[in-house]
């Protein structure tokens, strides 16, 4: 299993796991030309199962998918599933944080908690009735306005206390250790490794 098909279009997302997931080609769908589903689930590990079956199955490869996004105590868990699209399909980033803010304008401080959630889904093809699920939780809070330049999505908005910066703040390699999607990823590829994929 030399190649596997991402489907993902997102480029902050295909940098981040080819970055971690080594000896192994990974091939984005936009590069075969595979549109993306519809995400009609109402959890994320549904929207990942739906996103790995189509890419699987337009490609003959199998596949990785994850469906993330953030999820914000005080707005009882939004943006969460539609987090790409809070702001309406096809918002930029800046728009979905900027509504995000709006949102929390009068939330005090220590009501702002809130997590990334990622959960990446690995199928060995598009029929896979065992498809690896893997898990991973970042916690931290909203900020007040974006600060940092790295990352995507809500990182500018994502205070990691940790390390006393937002989530944009932090180098590529200090934000895999910690995000979400590095805690996902690197339970998938232990998986995949020990021969349980």
């Amino acid at each position: 299993m030399s190649r596997i098909v991402l489907a993902s279009g997102n480029a902050g997302k295909i940098r981040e796991i080819q970055a971690m997931l080594q000896g192994v080609e990974i091939i984005p769908q936009s590069q075969l030309h595979i549109a993306e589903p519809d995400e009609t689930g109402c959890t994320f590990v549904e929207n990942a199962l739906i996103k790995a079956r189509n890419a699987a199955r337009h490609s003959g490869l199998p596949a990785i998918a994850d469906d993330s996004g953030l999820v914000v105590d005080a707005l009882n868990g939004a943006p969460g599933v539609i987090s790409a699209r809070y702001a309406g399909v096809g918002a930029s980033d800046q728009a979905n944080i900027d509504k995000l803010l709006l949102e929390l304008a009068d939330v005090p401080d220590e009501r702002r908690t809130a997590r990334f959630i990622c959960l990446m889904v690995f199928m060995r093809h598009a029929d896979d009735p065992t498809p690896v699920i893997a898990h991973g939780v970042w916690e931290g809070q909203i900020l007040h306005q974006a600060s940092g330049s790295h990352g995507f999505g809500y990182d500018p908005v994502f205070w990691v206390e940790q390390h006393r910066c937002s989530a944009a703040q932090l180098s590529p390699e200090v934000k895999n250790a910690l995000s979400h999607r590095g805690q996902a990823l690197r339970v998938l590829s232990q998986q995949l490794r020990h021969g349980s994929a």
